[in-house]
């Protein structure tokens, strides 16, 4: 493995398997997690849901104590559980999921010291309204244009460039404004969870450091129903709309090789996703 000049962390071949590895664990987990929201569940059912899998494939949270100092004011869960107008980093707990709640799954897991990072938006029973429906597919839609302009000797502002075309796109198509958060976004990911590059959510094409194969990236777009302005709750966590609109959260941890790239923590690989944007992405064995 070697480093950049800009600290990006670059990975061979087998390397990125051992990703993949953890990805597919990571994969599984999140099915997990959808499977138990539906009414009547808490938050922190979902949780142990998404824990119970981590843990049973030998691989640990990399977001349980994330963030503490000598022990000390971690994140205190497996998942990000954002419900409604929480765009972002959520704790799960004793809240109950009601029919018709939008909630974002958020996690990740290490095995054998190589991280993975992957969220979904899933609708707790039936969607109130074709709004809610429409904003999942826009950020879904913006992760997998992201994911496929993620091209090696591209630049990484054509993944971001892609998320904000694509969620301006979906907008106009669907007839509604969708707000794309600032300030939160993607990043690099491999023997950490948070790596550079930071990938925003919004950019330019053609500007920012080169993409270059044995890059992984963790690729999260983020859009509301309303303006994009957040703000932090006093639990030093969870970020939400600060006009109370509901949001929308989706990631998947992908890799740029030589002959392709590859979605690390799509059981397919991505190439449901990818379809619809002409690219077959690559298997790593």
């Amino acid at each position: 493995m070697k480093l950049a000049e800009r600290a990006i962390e670059y990975k061979t071949r087998g390397e990125l398997q051992a990703m993949r590895a953890s990805g597919l664990i990571l994969a599984r987990a999140i099915e997990a997690g959808r499977a138990a929201a539906m009414p009547g569940a808490t938050t922190g059912d979902v949780d142990a849901a998404v824990a119970a899998v981590i843990a049973e494939a030998g691989a640990v949270s990399n977001f349980l104590n994330y963030g503490s100092h000598g022990g000390q004011g971690g994140f205190p869960a497996t998942i990000c559980a954002s419900v409604n107008d929480e765009v972002v980093h959520g704790i799960p707990g004793k809240r109950v999921l009601l029919d018709g709640d939008l909630l974002s799954i958020d996690a990740g897991c290490v095995l054998d010291g190589w991280h993975s990072d992957s969220a979904v938006t899933v609708h707790v029973g039936e969607p109130p309204s074709m709004a809610e429906v429409d904003l999942v597919k826009a950020t879904e839609l913006a992760m997998w244009a992201a994911i496929a302009a993620a091209k090696a000797g591209g630049r990484l502002g054509d993944v971001s460039w892609a998320i904000q075309m694509s969620g301006e796109k979906s907008a106009a198509e669907d007839g509604r404004h969708y707000g794309s958060v600032a300030g939160y976004g993607g990043h690099g990911i491999g023997t950490a969870m948070h790596m550079d590059p930071f990938v925003p959510n919004q950019g330019r094409r053609g500007k920012g450091p080169r993409l270059a194969p044995g890059m992984a990236l963790a690729i999260e777009p983020m859009l509301t129903l309303g303006k994009p302005s957040t703000a932090e709750l006093d639990d030093g966590w969870t970020v939400v709309t600060r006009d109370g609109a509901r949001a929308a959260h989706f990631e998947h941890s992908m890799a740029i090789c030589s002959d392709g790239i590859t979605v690390l923590t799509a059981r397919d690989r991505g190439r449901a996703g990818l379809a619809p944007f002409g690219v077959e992405p690559i298997s790593l064995d």
